[in-house]
């Protein structure tokens, strides 16, 4: 922890010499960067920069509750589509209208959700009949 600024100096005289002293012990030595352009210099400002940078790092991604609901959607209906039970079918339908009920109740963030839950029947006749076409 650095010291105090002494009473009577200015903020910048403080701050140089604190940077000064750190230079002469070697404290800025082989900093992983040193020498090399500073990253995304050339994009727009970005308040939230840190936070993407770090989703990006860690492979994650947010959408708000809304869109991740029709992503969710898009992936239950391929993941009907490779289902190889009506059991398994069923159950992916719940799953995703849970979710689509979840977010169409609780939309605070984002815009609001408008999807509405699939009809199983209709999903598991669809099912059946691409499984009938399939085995011709």
């Amino acid at each position: 922890m650095s010291t105090r600024k002494p009473a009577g100096q200015t903020w910048e005289s403080f701050v140089d010499r604190q940077i000064r002293e750190a230079q002469e012990r070697g404290e800025f030595d082989n900093l992983s960067g040193a020498g090399k352009p500073l990253a995304d210099l050339h994009r727009p400002h970005d308040d939230l920069w840190w936070v993407r940078k770090k989703l990006k790092e860690e492979n994650l991604s947010y959408l708000p509750p809304a869109l991740q609901v029709r992503k969710d959607l898009d992936d239950a209906r391929e993941q009907i589509d490779r289902a190889s039970s009506e059991r398994e079918v069923r159950r992916i339908i719940a799953a995703v209208n849970k979710r689509i009920r979840e977010a169409n109740r609780t939309a605070l963030q984002g815009p609001a959700s408008s999807l509405m839950p699939l009809d199983e029947e209709q999903t598991v006749r669809r099912w059946r009949e691409r499984q009938a076409g399939e085995e011709r």
